[in-house]
């Protein structure tokens, strides 16, 4: 038996009633939102197909289209264009880019445990294009740090940090939040320029996200300086499109506003 099959089976064709104020589409996109949160549904689950639910709870396939729709923009449930509708419990975070955070301190005050999975840590001559983002001397070492950031153990970025060993000689120092490491070492993030673009993951990036090859993505560029306005970082990331939304809050002069 398939795993939507047995989830069919395992949802009460009851849950639904024309006799409740709520429209029809509202209590399905209930019933099975409960079934997700619960876990009774679990992550990346199949759901059965539009016939089979309306046919489970009686209603017409317009209702079990609605109800989808619902939890599709909520990101409870992921579409794979061929495979079918499947459960998305990932964490779903948004991010203002007015306050400058770590991964790690961004995760943690949102009372999710980040993790990283490391890929490399590596000292190795720069890049041009690393010595022109740092403001470095072409042959300078720089230490390399490549990682798949986790939040509650589910994948959500790639990222790669790029730091002169002057600020930090020894990569494997860090063991969780690069920005504690640099703090403790004297060497505050004070600023940082962003650039976004959106991107289709590779093959192997999708692959270590844990989703479909080709998927949404947000690449971002990061240069991170020190107060006096010296380069600090330069960090290339891939986020997942499906569980990451950077924001900006303005007021009406069109400048941020600082979020602490």
């Amino acid at each position: 038996m398939s795993s939507h099959q047995s989830a069919a089976a395992s949802f009460d064709g009851d849950a639904l009633s024309s006799e409740l104020p709520l429209p029809l589409y509202l209590q399905l996109a209930r019933y099975l939102r409960s079934q997700i949160v619960s876990g009774k549904l679990g992550h990346r689950d199949a759901l059965p197909g539009e016939r089979e639910l309306a046919e489970r709870f009686g209603v017409s396939r317009v209702t079990v289209r609605k109800a989808l729709k619902e939890l599709l923009d909520e990101g409870l449930l992921q579409q794979r264009q061929g495979a079918g509708t499947f459960v998305n419990r990932s964490p779903y975070v948004e991010q203002r880019l007015s306050t400058l955070t770590g991964f790690s301190e961004d995760m943690g005050s949102r009372g999710l445990a980040a993790g990283s999975v490391w890929l490399s840590r590596t000292v190795a001559v720069a890049t041009p294009e690393e010595t022109l983002a740092l403001g470095i001397s072409p042959g300078a070492m720089v230490s390399r740090l490549q990682r798949l950031r986790t939040a509650n153990s589910i994948a959500m970025a790639l990222e790669l940090a790029v730091v002169p060993t002057r600020f930090l000689p020894e990569p494997g120092e860090v063991q969780g939040s690069l920005y504690e490491t640099l703090r403790r070492r004297g060497f505050t993030p004070f600023r940082a320029l962003q650039r976004l673009s959106a991107i289709q993951l590779s093959a192997e990036q999708a692959a270590q996200l844990g989703v479909g090859e080709g998927a949404a993505a947000l690449y971002i560029e990061r240069r991170t300086m020190l107060e006096d306005g010296t380069p600090l970082e330069f960090v290339r990331s891939q986020y997942r499109g499906d569980s990451y939304d950077f924001i900006v809050e303005l007021n009406l002069a069109g400048s941020a506003i600082p979020v602490r």
